[in-house]
């Protein structure tokens, strides 16, 4: 397995696994143009895992240069339970720490087995408003 930088010939893969997941919610936030956008963003991390040159994974996050928050792994459900999540989730959490971080936040949707496993606790609540011009009547 290779874990390495997204780029722009992985998006039609990531679009399957998200959607195999369940992921893929909203196309302006999980969609091909946001995913170019994630990839141009420097408080970014955008990884994905690939095996015989397929892409099977995927990781997302952001560190401001206080805070890392991961937002998403993925991993295409017949690559499920070989360590694909587990070594995705090592490798952004390097490069967050070599960025700065002294912590990981994580949103997570569903199931949170997965991250237990690893050490991570609930402990805050994230509200989420959709789309944003609704905040305020933009």
């Amino acid at each position: 397995m290779v874990i390495r930088d997204f780029e722009p010939k992985d998006v039609d893969a990531v679009v399957a696994i998200l959607k195999a997941n369940q992921q893929y919610n909203q196309e302006e936030i999980d969609g091909p143009e946001a995913m170019l956008r994630v990839r141009a963003c420097d408080a970014a991390e955008f990884i994905v895992a690939e095996e015989d040159g397929r892409v099977v994974g995927m990781a997302r996050g952001v560190y401001d240069g206080s805070r890392a928050l991961l937002h998403i792994i993925s991993v295409a459900p017949p690559y499920q339970r070989r360590g694909i999540g587990k070594a995705l989730l090592c490798e952004i959490a390097k490069r967050f720490q070599a960025r700065g971080a002294h912590d990981l936040a994580v949103t997570v949707p569903g199931e949170v087995g997965f991250w237990q496993r690893y050490g991570f606790r609930t402990t805050t609540r994230i509200m989420l408003i959709h789309p944003i011009e609704k905040v305020c009547d933009l």
